[in-house]
């Protein structure tokens, strides 16, 4: 990768090593839940990744990267399965400082992760949490997650959401015929 990438190609990378991601069916949660401002958990996801790799290529560490790594940490970092704007007397209080474990434990029920994707996950909400990432991949996941997080929720369309699909269940998301709506990244 000698030249630097362009949106396109960043985008197809990311479509590459996370087509297995992308199409599980509880990513339908996260695209009937807002995340920050009028961006859905799965838009945000989708920037995270693409960040990641934009500042990976710009900062010429494909030498040190495992890109396939990076891509599906960052698609998996906010995989919690709940909307925590929903009130429910309380346990989503400290979601700040505990989804990136929930994260973590709904993603090894679902697929499998090498060591990088486990720590790049659970420790994305550093300094939140006490224990910085272990891996670089975890630092690019971090920060474009802070950047992309900063951008969504003091974007002004934050002032105008749509109305998103019903969410569907945990259950009525596994099932076979279960139909979902055109996947859209955005607004």
């Amino acid at each position: 990768m000698g030249r630097l990438l362009t949106r396109t190609q960043i985008q197809r990378l990311v479509a590459k090593h996370g087509s297995e991601i992308i199409e599980h069916n509880h990513m339908e949660i996260e695209r009937c839940c807002y995340q920050h401002g009028n961006i859905t958990t799965f838009a945000h996801s989708i920037r995270v990744a693409c960040l990641a790799v934009w500042m990976a290529d710009r900062a010429h560490l494909w030498h040190r990267v495992d890109v396939k790594s990076l891509i599906r940490a960052a698609l998996l970092h906010d995989y919690f399965l709940y909307d925590w704007h929903d009130w429910d007397n309380g346990t989503h209080r400290w979601h700040g400082f505990t989804h990136g474990h929930a994260a973590l434990v709904n993603a090894l029920k679902d697929f499998r992760l090498n060591a990088i994707e486990r720590d790049s996950i659970a420790k994305h909400m550093f300094p939140m949490t006490p224990i910085p990432p272990r891996y670089i991949e975890g630092y690019l996941v971090t920060l474009a997650d802070k950047i992309s997080a900063t951008r969504e929720t003091f974007s002004m369309g934050r002032f105008h959401k749509k109305a998103l699909p019903a969410k569907p269940t945990l259950r009525a998301a596994l099932e076979p015929g279960h139909q979902r709506p055109a996947i859209t990244q955005g607004r």
